[in-house]
């Protein structure tokens, strides 16, 4: 800690600096250069606290702050920083009990085969309805629940609920794939694979019908390690495919090694289909790559006619998104599958 006598903010940032760049000056150990860097957190008096316990807890909560902002630096602290870390508590507290009370449930996207129009696939979207705070988006209570870890019994029971459905849909002679995206969290516990095979076996479904979707963040971690799951989750039976290609890490080394199957397009490359020249490069690059290795593509957040017509023109093998269908429950996806089969040449439409 460094205390600061009749200094002022743009003072304090002044040392701060002169501290982060003496500290970061190389070591000399033997053989060894060293290199340390540090991340520094400021409150001032009385602005962030009145006394000694509150200036200590402040600063070391904007320490923190800077931490996550890739270290290496320093934050002034703000008060909304405590609020945030409030609501995050509030929220992990509520996600908790949602998960004992049965207050989750699944919709499923259908995913369509751009040749025939037809639905194949289906992936399984968590949601989240509070009785106290209405609808909470995933994009709010996700990221929240990677940080604290609930993502892992979250994820377990997606799992769980997810197979049991694509069991249901297998019993009634629907032929579906249901996808399910995986934490990087839940892909790294050690009970992981067991999980996935327990779950298979309880509901009956066969391996094939399950294709689990991991980012490319997953992937980079351990190459030896994470091959070495997707190996035996290859040799349970069940399709592989990496989520956001071309948002992360992407790497043709992995794609070369690891038993994937499907590569599938971020709806950030797909938004400015046909006429952004940049995104058309991308969908068309990643194409071109997973029909050269053999993979199959399916792209998401497909919303208008022009981006599925221009997808299908580049060769893209499947699609999800807004122009066929949003996020539905089981019961409505049956009966558009009723639909479909009565009318198999009608093609796809709007939902």
């Amino acid at each position: 800690m460094l205390l600061l006598h009749d200094t002022d903010a743009p003072g304090a940032e002044a040392m701060v600096k002169r501290v982060l760049q003496r500290v970061c000056e190389p070591v000399v150990l033997g053989d060894l250069t060293l290199t340390i860097t540090s991340s520094i957190g400021i409150a001032i008096y009385p602005l962030d606290g009145e006394n000694r316990d509150e200036l200590i807890k402040n600063a070391d909560t904007a320490m923190y702050q800077a931490k996550e902002r890739g270290r290496f630096n320093y934050q002034f602290y703000q008060r909304q920083m405590n609020i945030d870390s409030l609501s995050h508590i509030k929220l992990d507290s509520a996600m908790r009990a949602a998960l004992a009370q049965g207050d989750f449930l699944l919709r499923y996207q259908p995913q369509i085969d751009l040749e025939s129009g037809r639905i194949i696939g289906a992936e399984a979207l968590l949601r989240w309805h509070s009785k106290e705070l209405g609808d909470i988006s995933p994009g709010q209570f996700i990221p929240v629940a990677e940080e604290t870890g609930f993502i892992i019994a979250l994820g377990q029971w997606v799992l769980t609920e997810a197979v049991a459905q694509a069991a249901r849909w297998q019993a009634a002679g629907i032929g579906l794939v249901v996808a399910i995206n995986v934490s990087a969290l839940q892909f790294q516990s050690s009970s992981f694979i067991d999980s996935v095979a327990a779950a298979l076996s309880q509901a009956g479904l066969e391996p094939c019908r399950l294709e689990l979707e991991l980012t490319e963040s997953i992937l980079i971690h351990d190459i030896n390690e994470t091959l070495a799951r997707l190996q035996a989750l290859a040799q349970l039976g069940i399709s592989l495919s990496i989520d956001d290609f071309g948002t992360g890490y992407s790497s043709l080394t992995y794609l070369k090694r690891f038993p994937v199957q499907k590569l599938k397009i971020d709806r950030s490359f797909v938004n400015g289909l046909p006429d952004d020249e940049s995104d058309l490069a991308i969908a068309r690059a990643i194409i071109q790559l997973g029909l050269a290795l053999r993979l199959r593509v399916i792209a998401e957040g497909v919303e208008t006619e022009r981006q599925k017509d221009c997808l299908q023109d580049l060769g893209c093998h499947e699609y999800q998104g807004y122009f066929f269908a949003a996020a539905l429950d089981s019961q409505d996806l049956e009966a558009m599958l009723g639909e479909e089969n009565q009318n198999p040449q009608s093609g796809p439409g709007k939902v």
